[in-house]
C-alpha cells in the first residue's frame, strides 16, 4: 500500500468513514433499470466504478440477489450481485 493510500484511509478513518470498496466510485446521478425474470424496477444511479454500482430504488422488497443493471444513457448494460440492502438504497458488485 502507498503512502498516499495508507493516508486516505487514515484520514477516512478519522472522519468516522472506513472505504472498503475495492476501487472508489463515482458520484453519479442517472436513470438505470435493475432487470430480472422479465421484469424491470426504475432506479437512480447514485454512484459507479469499473466492479459496483449504489442504486436508490422506491422499495428493494422483490428485488432478487442476482440482477442485471441497465443504465440506457451510458449504454451500460452489467450483470450484478446485490452485496448490501438499506431502505431504499442497494449496493451491488457486478460479476
Amino acid at each position: 500500500m502507498s503512502p498516499f493510500t495508507r493516508l486516505l484511509n487514515f484520514l477516512a478513518q478519522i472522519n468516522g468513514m472506513v472505504e472498503r470498496r475495492a476501487l472508489p466510485r463515482q458520484r453519479i446521478f442517472k436513470a438505470g433499470t435493475i432487470e430480472f425474470d422479465g421484469t424491470g424496477v426504475d432506479c437512480i444511479v447514485r454512484n459507479l466504478s469499473a466492479v459496483g454500482a449504489g442504486l436508490e430504488v422506491a422499495s428493494p422488497a422483490g428485488i432478487p440477489h442476482e440482477i442485471t443493471l441497465s443504465i440506457r444513457s451510458c449504454e451500460i448494460r452489467r450483470h450484478a450481485y446485490i452485496v448490501w440492502r438499506k431502505e431504499k438504497r442497494l449496493g451491488v458488485a457486478f460479476g
